[in-house]
């Protein structure tokens, strides 16, 4: 041999050795080059009864030992995956009863081989047992990714009930706490998506159910009969029996967010201790999400409920006068803001109604909480909604009795049908001036105007009446149109001459045409660039269309 590691392997063994054999820790045996078992320490006596000299391997060692053997000697050599040159070397592993061992040879002068046994059971468990937790980990931010990927609470039940069932049990149950006589129930078979329903069932059926539903420690499976496990429990479309059980709370935040069940079948070996534990990690992470999205399914439907009486209400047409209006808030993402408006329908059909448009300084949803005060104090004094004054005084005083910081701006109209026409009464309270279009297209500007709400002990405004004929339009805006910066070079304001233009195009146009376009056009000089809420409600007085026809032959039309 030309290797060095070789001739260390090979180097003649000394006459000794046998009686070093005895002195040594681990289990020795001796073979030939025939397969006949040499010599053997009292180790290998130890653990292998028929290990005497004159054996043969074949009767005396485990199978996987006398191959290595032979082929040790067959080729002359140890195996390749035993020698140092082969790279890092593989060793020669197997059973001995329940232990599992690693072979190491060395070879004498006549051929014969040397076998050093060392138990490596424990190396095997300790290995088997970071792999197990390596899986479990990487198994566990799996779960905690998908989890947390949905606020909706179903979704997040079968998410559970699908990922126990894939890596923890035959079937998993997820139960959360009860609506009414009813629970929410996800099941899963393993490698199946879940099905969720409403039962009727008493959760002290299973035991440790009604405990893991108040959040108490779980009990141990060993405690819970499979054969009593109540109907709705196993999914129908299961086969087989099942062998065990296991009942673990899902923690919440705060209080429990239900209870998860999970189901191995007969054929399979019963939840051991390890895994009992590992399944109460993975509740906590489950019941930390099922929690999360209860919470955020319940502020969102407290938000919507809120969100109701802040949003700005839906326009029509009122006693035979056309009302649209149109709202944008500053972000979009957070749907309210400063600006508002509201129509108030008059007391009787006679009665004048009420349009009103505000401006909250700021914007946001903290702009919008004052906007719901002002909105909420109108609609108290609309008994009063003919003296637009003594309106503005009582809601001035409302403001500065608050806590609020904030001012607001504020447009009244009154409306009321008399024929054809609709005739108006606008007052302004620190708020841009109302704009009328004509039927030829000329835009007048009314002359109200008045001092801020919420600052000043008390408020000035004056009130003007105006009239609208068939087919024109008295339009109410926010600051928020004319400050709107963009353009060709993004910082240029829209400005109330470009708002007159675009109103004179919208001459004879229905009032929500004409409230689209005014958008439609403020979003075009925007584009992507930032800006303040906005508001626009348009009065319309309907044009009065009749059928006419030259000489009783050509075509009719339609004229106001």
């Amino acid at each position: 041999m030309t290797s060095t590691e070789e001739a260390s392997v090979t180097r003649p063994e000394k006459r000794s050795a046998p009686r070093a054999w005895a002195l040594a820790p681990y289990p020795v045996i001796m073979a030939d080059e025939a397969g006949t078992v040499v010599d053997a320490n009292p180790a290998a006596a130890l653990l292998l009864k028929s290990a005497v000299p004159g054996a043969s391997m074949l009767d005396a060692v485990p199978g996987w030992l006398a191959q290595a053997h032979q082929q040790a000697v067959q080729h002359g050599r140890l195996p390749a995956r035993c020698r140092p040159e082969a790279g890092a070397p593989s060793p020669i592993t197997g059973r001995i009863a329940a232990q599992r061992f690693e072979a190491h040879p060395t070879r004498s002068e006549d051929g014969s081989v040397v076998w050093w046994l060392v138990d490596d059971s424990d190396r095997q468990l300790a290995e088997e047992a970071l792999v197990t937790e390596r899986e479990r980990t990487r198994f566990l931010a799996e779960a905690s990714n998908v989890l947390l990927a949905s606020l909706n609470t179903d979704r997040c039940m079968a998410a559970t009930a699908e990922l126990a069932g894939r890596h923890l049990a035959d079937v998993a149950v997820v139960v959360t706490p009860p609506t009414g006589s009813r629970l929410p129930v996800a099941r899963a078979i393993a490698g199946q998506d879940a099905v969720r329903t409403l039962v009727s069932a008493d959760p002290s059926e299973l035991p440790g159910l009604s405990e893991a539903l108040q959040g108490f420690p779980p009990v141990p499976s060993r405690w819970i009969d499979p054969a009593a496990l109540p109907d709705w429990i196993v999914p129908q479309d299961f086969g087989g029996t099942i062998g065990s059980v296991v009942v673990t709370p899902l923690p919440g935040h705060g209080v429990p967010a239900g209870a998860l069940i999970l189901l191995r079948g007969s054929k399979h070996a019963q939840f051991s201790e390890s895994e009992e534990i590992f399944a109460r990690l993975f509740a906590a992470r489950a019941g930390a999400a099922l929690s999360a999205a209860r919470l955020y399914g319940e502020q969102s439907a407290i938000t919507q409920t809120l969100m109701r009486d802040l949003l700005p209400p839906r326009l029509h047409r009122l006693n035979g006068v056309e009302i649209a209006g149109g709202y944008r808030p500053a972000e979009a993402r957070e749907r309210v803001g400063g600006d508002f408006y509201d129509v108030h329908p008059g007391s009787t059909a006679t009665d004048a109604s009420l349009a009103v448009l505000g401006d909250v300084c700021g914007k946001g949803l903290e702009a919008a909480v004052l906007t719901g005060k002002i909105r909420n104090t109108l609609q108290a004094l609309m008994p009063m909604a003919d003296d637009h004054g003594r309106m503005l005084s009582l809601l001035n005083g409302a403001l500065l009795s608050s806590h609020h910081t904030r001012f607001a701006t504020l447009v009244m109209a009154s409306i009321q049908r008399a024929g054809n026409q609709v005739r108006l009464r606008l007052t302004s309270a620190g708020h841009p001036a109302p704009l009328v279009v004509r039927v030829d297209g000329s835009v007048e500007e009314i002359p109200t105007r008045g001092t801020l709400i919420g600052v000043l002990p008390t408020i000035e405004a004056r009130s003007v009446e105006a009239v609208l004929q068939p087919g024109e339009t008295c339009l109410l805006y926010t600051d928020g149109f004319t400050e709107a910066r963009g353009g060709p070079l993004g910082d240029e304001l829209f400005g109330e001459e470009r708002l007159k233009r675009a109103l004179s195009e919208c001459a004879g146009l229905p009032g929500e045409a004409v409230v689209e376009r005014i958008q439609m056009l403020a979003a075009q000089w925007l584009r992507n660039g930032s800006h303040d809420d906005m508001a626009v409600v348009a009065i319309s007085a309907p044009p009065t269309n009749h059928l006419s026809a030259v000489n009783g032959h050509t075509r009719g039309r339609y004229t106001a």
